[in-house]
């Protein structure tokens, strides 16, 4: 994962409502902050960060951002890192239009995307 991680979930009859609700408590509940915005029409976007080794690592103002969008039977989600941003509706409107949110990444944060990319993002994936 270098830089963003995309995963389409064809076939699958995602509903995006209740899925981006189950990314955000599963998120909050393994510690981490979460912001998120949008619907069902337009699709959503998490931006989540955490304390720990995260905050050691990566600078206080990068966060995990998530993109989920799609038709229900051809639903994908982009993963990476990006900054966080106090206005959410920015983050959601430069995420789900402008590619270029997700940031290049360094070593130190292709460590953590690779944590992310082998824990969060095979949890969630399980949840579909």
């Amino acid at each position: 994962m270098a830089g963003k991680k995309s995963v389409s979930f064809k076939g699958k009859q995602v509903d995006l409502d209740s899925f981006a609700n189950k990314i955000e408590e599963f998120l909050k509940s393994d510690g981490f902050t979460v912001e998120s915005t949008g619907d069902a029409e337009k699709g959503y976007v998490l931006q989540a960060k955490k304390g720990g080794f995260l905050s050691e690592v990566i600078s206080a103002q990068r966060a995990l951002i998530l993109s989920l969008s799609g038709p229900a039977d051809d639903a994908t989600l982009t993963i990476g890192i990006g900054n966080w941003k106090k206005d959410l509706v920015i983050t959601a409107v430069e995420t789900l239009f402008v590619s270029d949110l997700f940031l290049p990444v360094d070593v130190a944060e292709m460590a953590w995307t690779a944590e992310v990319e082998n824990k969060i993002l095979k949890k969630i994936e399980a949840m579909v």
